[in-house]
Protein backbone atom coordinates (compact mmCIF):
# COMPACT_ATOMS: atom_id res chain seq x y z
CA UNK A 1 0.00 0.00 0.00
CA UNK A 2 1.52 3.25 -1.00
CA UNK A 3 1.54 6.19 1.22
CA UNK A 4 1.43 9.92 -0.37
CA UNK A 5 2.51 12.77 1.68
CA UNK A 6 -0.99 14.39 2.23
CA UNK A 7 -1.40 10.99 4.34
CA UNK A 8 1.69 12.05 6.59
CA UNK A 9 1.45 15.00 7.62
CA UNK A 10 4.17 15.03 10.30
CA UNK A 11 6.75 14.83 7.67
CA UNK A 12 5.34 17.95 6.28
CA UNK A 13 6.18 20.10 8.90
CA UNK A 14 9.81 19.45 8.80
CA UNK A 15 9.84 21.99 5.73
CA UNK A 16 8.24 24.59 7.46
CA UNK A 17 10.64 27.41 8.78
CA UNK A 18 9.26 30.77 9.39
CA UNK A 19 12.22 32.73 8.85
CA UNK A 20 15.78 32.68 7.40
CA UNK A 21 18.85 33.24 9.61
CA UNK A 22 21.74 35.22 9.44
CA UNK A 23 25.25 34.76 9.87
CA UNK A 24 26.89 36.64 12.55
CA UNK A 25 30.42 35.28 12.73
CA UNK A 26 32.73 33.55 10.75
CA UNK A 27 36.40 32.04 11.70
CA UNK A 28 38.89 29.50 10.16
CA UNK A 29 41.57 27.59 11.62
CA UNK A 30 44.62 28.35 9.76
CA UNK A 31 46.48 25.62 11.92
CA UNK A 32 45.70 22.90 14.09
CA UNK A 33 45.85 24.33 17.74
CA UNK A 34 46.36 27.66 16.54
CA UNK A 35 43.92 30.61 17.80
CA UNK A 36 41.08 31.34 15.10
CA UNK A 37 41.40 34.09 12.79
CA UNK A 38 38.29 36.10 12.24
CA UNK A 39 36.91 37.20 9.13
CA UNK A 40 34.53 39.21 7.92
CA UNK A 41 33.71 36.98 4.74
CA UNK A 42 35.34 34.17 3.29
CA UNK A 43 34.94 32.10 0.27
CA UNK A 44 33.83 28.26 0.56
CA UNK A 45 35.43 25.54 -1.78
CA UNK A 46 34.29 22.30 -2.71
CA UNK A 47 36.07 20.62 0.60
CA UNK A 48 36.21 23.85 3.02
CA UNK A 49 36.55 27.40 3.78
CA UNK A 50 39.57 29.21 2.24
CA UNK A 51 42.88 28.48 4.24
CA UNK A 52 40.89 26.93 6.62
CA UNK A 53 43.42 23.99 7.82
CA UNK A 54 40.22 21.49 7.65
CA UNK A 55 40.07 22.36 4.05
CA UNK A 56 41.85 19.42 2.40
CA UNK A 57 39.95 19.75 -1.24
CA UNK A 58 38.26 16.60 -0.67
CA UNK A 59 34.91 16.97 -1.95
CA UNK A 60 33.46 13.96 -0.17
CA UNK A 61 34.64 15.01 3.49
CA UNK A 62 31.49 15.44 5.68
CA UNK A 63 33.70 18.11 7.94
CA UNK A 64 34.45 20.66 5.03
CA UNK A 65 32.38 23.61 7.06
CA UNK A 66 31.04 23.40 11.31
CA UNK A 67 28.33 25.77 11.84
CA UNK A 68 26.81 26.21 15.67
CA UNK A 69 23.86 28.38 16.42
CA UNK A 70 24.44 31.94 18.40
CA UNK A 71 21.53 30.86 20.67
CA UNK A 72 23.55 27.50 21.75
CA UNK A 73 26.50 29.68 22.93
CA UNK A 74 24.12 31.60 25.08
CA UNK A 75 22.77 28.35 26.71
CA UNK A 76 26.01 26.59 27.12
CA UNK A 77 27.29 30.19 29.18
CA UNK A 78 24.58 29.98 30.96
CA UNK A 79 25.52 26.06 31.54
CA UNK A 80 29.08 27.58 32.93
CA UNK A 81 27.71 30.61 34.70
CA UNK A 82 28.89 33.23 32.20
CA UNK A 83 27.34 35.58 30.74
CA UNK A 84 28.42 34.99 26.68
CA UNK A 85 31.37 32.79 24.90
CA UNK A 86 33.65 33.96 22.21
CA UNK A 87 32.72 32.42 18.92
CA UNK A 88 36.58 31.55 18.88
CA UNK A 89 36.60 29.35 21.80
CA UNK A 90 34.33 26.32 20.57
CA UNK A 91 36.28 26.74 16.97
CA UNK A 92 33.57 25.95 14.84
CA UNK A 93 33.37 27.97 11.56
CA UNK A 94 30.04 29.80 11.58
CA UNK A 95 28.13 31.26 13.64
CA UNK A 96 24.41 31.48 12.50
CA UNK A 97 20.99 32.74 14.76
CA UNK A 98 17.78 33.00 13.78
CA UNK A 99 17.02 28.96 12.41
CA UNK A 100 17.65 25.44 14.38
CA UNK A 101 20.25 24.34 12.80
CA UNK A 102 19.66 21.19 13.86
CA UNK A 103 16.10 21.09 11.51
CA UNK A 104 18.62 21.25 8.53
CA UNK A 105 19.22 17.88 8.84
CA UNK A 106 18.37 16.19 5.25
CA UNK A 107 18.63 19.83 3.90
CA UNK A 108 20.80 21.80 1.33
CA UNK A 109 20.56 25.30 2.03
CA UNK A 110 22.56 28.82 1.39
CA UNK A 111 24.57 30.89 3.02
CA UNK A 112 25.89 33.74 0.81
CA UNK A 113 25.87 32.67 -2.38
CA UNK A 114 27.46 29.20 -1.42
CA UNK A 115 25.19 26.33 -1.04
CA UNK A 116 25.63 24.08 1.77
CA UNK A 117 24.42 20.58 3.03
CA UNK A 118 24.08 19.22 6.77
CA UNK A 119 25.93 15.81 6.88
CA UNK A 120 26.15 15.57 10.78
CA UNK A 121 26.36 16.76 14.30
CA UNK A 122 29.53 18.44 15.68
CA UNK A 123 29.76 16.53 18.89
CA UNK A 124 32.19 18.64 21.24
CA UNK A 125 35.86 17.56 22.12
CA UNK A 126 37.94 17.76 25.00
CA UNK A 127 39.04 20.96 23.61
CA UNK A 128 36.32 22.51 24.99
CA UNK A 129 37.38 21.88 28.77
CA UNK A 130 40.36 23.42 28.06
CA UNK A 131 38.86 26.57 26.52
CA UNK A 132 35.81 27.17 28.09
CA UNK A 133 37.03 25.44 31.45
CA UNK A 134 35.49 22.68 33.90
CA UNK A 135 32.33 21.39 32.88
CA UNK A 136 32.72 22.89 29.21
CA UNK A 137 32.50 19.39 27.37
CA UNK A 138 29.11 19.35 29.32
CA UNK A 139 27.95 22.86 28.70
CA UNK A 140 27.98 22.11 24.80
CA UNK A 141 26.77 18.45 24.60
CA UNK A 142 23.77 19.02 22.73
CA UNK A 143 25.06 22.40 21.33
CA UNK A 144 28.09 21.64 19.50
CA UNK A 145 26.21 22.41 16.06
CA UNK A 146 26.54 20.80 13.15
CA UNK A 147 28.57 19.35 10.00
CA UNK A 148 28.18 20.44 6.18
CA UNK A 149 29.47 19.80 3.10
CA UNK A 150 29.90 22.28 0.44
CA UNK A 151 27.66 21.90 -2.52
CA UNK A 152 28.08 25.09 -4.36
CA UNK A 153 30.99 27.19 -3.95
CA UNK A 154 30.61 31.02 -3.56
CA UNK A 155 31.35 34.02 -1.35
CA UNK A 156 29.45 34.07 2.57
CA UNK A 157 30.08 36.88 5.05
CA UNK A 158 28.65 38.30 7.90
CA UNK A 159 25.60 39.90 7.35
CA UNK A 160 24.04 36.96 4.95
CA UNK A 161 21.15 35.26 4.98
CA UNK A 162 20.71 31.25 5.58
CA UNK A 163 17.92 29.92 3.58
CA UNK A 164 16.73 26.44 2.88
CA UNK A 165 16.78 25.46 -1.10
CA UNK A 166 15.81 21.98 -0.90
CA UNK A 167 13.72 20.08 1.63
CA UNK A 168 13.96 16.85 1.72
CA UNK A 169 17.90 15.37 0.36
CA UNK A 170 17.12 11.78 -1.23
Amino acid sequence: MEIFPEEKPYEALFDNFIREGEITWIGIRTKAHEPMTVLDETYANIGGLTKDSANKGNPDSKRQVTLIQYEHLYAAAAFLGKEKIDPALVRRNIVVKGINLNALKSKQFRLGEAVLEMTGFCHPCNRMEENLGKGGFNAMRGHGGITCRVIKEGKIKVGDTVNVIQATIN
